[in-house]
């Protein structure tokens, strides 16, 4: 089903250097600087973080794209400036706080990616829970050759996709990986053909945004945070989050349904 979107308003629709739009349970955050390959600024993380600790009450998914060629390629050197030593720490702090607000925020949400995937764009994909790629899109991180070292989180969540060496190998050798074997490494569950991308992502979205809202705050506060935890540990957590979840009055109601809708079935067969 074709979702009608239409610009969002209040807060949200004065941050230019994002599109946002909403239908219904999902909206559609675009980065927005296509003549720059939407390279990300301050402004723009600052943006960032502002629009998903602002999101909607009655939207239940994301999908977030790039404008123009490119999804993203990375920190917008023109703007870099020379910082003090806490200065450069707390710069980086404003990203891992924006990234967080993705990853740790309300909603789920799924990133579609084309062209450029690199260095600070990267981390802003392996913030998201879904990845959908499109077969031109490719994935680099060059900071070791820029003689800077990623910021924005994408040490703390990079190698939980691909793991450390192939992590070490494109920062140290500058390695870009194309589509396909980002995807065969797990920096994307999905690839698609050029052009498709947005209409998997809006599809997944869709398919997030008919859960139980309680179940989808589960997965994305506790799963992550689960694996980072002694077994005996991740357990007992596993099963606070099992309770919870199950006890809400909605997540019952669903049940309810489930069954009975099921039971019919027997009875007509």
């Amino acid at each position: 089903m074709t979702l009608a979107f239409v610009p969002a308003a209040g807060l949200l629709a004065g941050l230019d250097l994002l599109h946002i739009e909403t239908a219904g349970a999902v909206a559609h955050v675009r980065l927005n600087r296509p003549a720059k390959r939407n390279a990300v600024n301050d402004t723009l993380v600052a943006q960032l973080h502002t629009c998903f600790v602002n999101l909607p009450s009655e939207v239940h998914a994301v999908v977030l794209t790039g404008a123009g060629d490119h999804f993203c390629a990375g920190l917008d050197l023109s703007e870099l400036s020379e910082r003090s030593v806490a200065e450069g720490i707390l710069h980086s702090r404003t990203w891992h706080a924006a990234m967080d607000a993705i990853q740790f925020g309300r909603v789920p949400v799924v990133a579609v990616l084309h062209g450029a995937v690199v260095g600070g764009g990267l981390e802003i994909a392996s913030a998201c829970h879904l990845r959908v790629a499109e077969a031109g899109a490719y994935y680099g991180l060059p900071e070791g050759q820029r003689g800077i070292f990623v910021g924005g989180g994408g040490s703390a969540r990079v190698p939980r996709l691909v793991g450390v060496a192939t992590m070490t190998d494109m920062m140290l050798t500058g390695r870009v990986l194309d589509a396909q074997e980002g995807y065969e490494r797990g920096l994307s569950q999905y690839l698609v053909e050029d052009g498709q991308g947005f209409a998997r992502g809006v599809a997944l979205a869709q398919k997030i945004a008919a859960n139980a809202p309680l179940s989808n705050f589960s997965v994305m506060q506790a799963l992550p945070r689960i694996a980072d935890l002694p077994q005996a540990d991740g357990l007992f957590v596993e099963s606070l989050m099992s309770a919870i979840a199950q006890g809400d009055d909605a997540a019952k109601e669903r049940v309810r349904a489930f069954l009975e809708k099921r039971a019919g079935k027997v009875e007509k067969s």
